[in-house]
């Protein structure tokens, strides 16, 4: 599936995150961080971090990563895979700008995506 065959739900607006920042969106299949970079890219990941299933939403953000709160762990919010040395990979859900709005695939949000 393309990201043109998905169904996409708007969730807010690119201002309503800070740079740098992130925004919790509650869903049936759990929370999902959204975030936003300096440089207005916006990027969506379950909201946990693979490790110890810590809140990925309030990590720092820096460049494409973002830093867990509780024990530092790195994941690229492109890919969600964690950066060396430790291993893993947060689950992430697709998103896009569309004039200013934030949309997320809507499957996703409703729990029939895998």
């Amino acid at each position: 599936m393309t990201k043109h065959d998905m169904s996409w739900v708007e969730i807010g607006q690119l201002t309503d995150i800070p740079k740098q920042g992130s925004r919790v969106v509650r869903t049936p299949r759990g929370d999902l961080a959204v975030f936003r970079s300096i440089d207005d890219e916006v990027f969506a990941l379950w909201d946990r971090c693979p490790h110890k299933g810590g809140p990925l939403s309030q990590g720092i953000v820096h460049g494409r990563n973002v830093t867990c709160p509780l024990h530092n762990w790195v994941i690229n919010l492109e890919d969600g895979t964690v950066q060396g040395p430790d291993e893993g990979c947060a689950r992430g859900v697709a998103v896009r700008l569309e004039g200013g709005r934030i949309l997320i695939d809507g499957a996703a949000l409703a729990g029939n995506a895998a």
